[in-house]
């Protein structure tokens, strides 16, 4: 039985060379793109590979359409996890320097894709290089292989769909932003300040504690059922600026024994770019 949800430091130290194990370093940043894989050129776990939000994570933006982090065609993302070395029986280490806030993606970019093996490494490249654990440099490349997909379409909506739930008593819509992105108090990213109206408040910072590591399985289950109330989790519905930090807070529900709800994956920046759809702000 794989690694389903989180991994610790010391598990994956344990699995370091293990030829089914294959570990993506996932670092990035908004404001500069490139930092995430200049820092993994100069140190990283050893034996992973580099996985870039914009150019591997991420398809093509169509403005006015989509939002800043669309999904890739599926056969194109499938071509870029064969050629990291990811087959269907792999046992697949995600990982990054925010808390699992970027990692997080890719996590749910293989539940989408039917891989259940897939793991975020808890506390990430800090805990890892605080703790002493090995590391290398240079960019390593593993042999290609193939991936075959066995998408899970429910785990997405649409904006459509979302248009719709979101005034569904069924169904719970979670903001997992800051809250004072939520309330349209700041907007550093996109144009236009606010959230989906029927949105509730649950910033994925919040699954965290002090260290930066998830918090106890217990902890995180006692947070999402108060927001889930006499919602079924597999209504839960959650979305962020761009379909990347949301997937934080399914990491959050799959470790807490939850499920892991559903993903808007466009979610606020492709929500704004139809001036027809309302924005809250309170």
């Amino acid at each position: 039985m794989g690694y389903e949800n989180l991994i610790s430091t010391q598990e994956l130290q344990h699995h370091l060379g293990d030829p089914n194990w294959v570990v993506v370093d996932c670092r990035f940043s908004l404001a500069d793109t490139e930092r995430g894989r200049r820092d993994y050129l100069c140190d990283h776990i050893p034996g992973a590979v580099y996985g870039h939000l914009d150019e591997d994570l991420s398809g093509l933006i169509i403005p006015g359409q989509t939002g800043r982090h669309p999904l890739p065609i599926i056969n194109d993302f499938c071509r870029t996890l064969s050629s990291w070395g990811i087959s269907n029986e792999s046992q697949v280490v995600t990982y990054d320097d925010a808390s699992g806030a970027i990692a997080a993606r890719l996590w749910w970019m293989m539940l989408w894709l039917g891989h259940d093996s897939v793991a975020l490494l808890d506390g990430g490249w800090q805990l890892w290089a605080a703790e002493g654990h090995p590391v290398s440099s240079g960019d390593e490349k593993r042999d290609e292989t193939v991936f075959t997909p066995r998408p899970r379409p429910e785990l997405a909506v649409s904006a459509s769909e979302v248009d719709r739930l979101r005034t569904d008593p069924d169904f719970k819509l979670v903001d997992t932003r800051g809250a004072k992105r939520y309330r349209g108090e700041v907007e550093p990213i996109d144009p236009v300040a606010g959230h989906i109206p029927g949105a509730l408040s649950a910033p994925y910072k919040d699954n965290l504690n002090s260290t930066g590591r998830f918090l106890p399985p217990d902890e995180l289950r006692k947070r999402y059922c108060t927001t889930l109330g006499d919602t079924s989790p597999d209504k839960m519905v959650f979305y962020c600026g761009s379909g990347v930090t949301a997937a934080h807070s399914m990491v959050a529900m799959s470790r807490a024994g939850l499920g892991v709800g559903k993903l808007y994956p466009g979610s606020w920046s492709e929500w704004i770019t139809d001036p027809e759809r309302p924005v809250g702000r309170a």
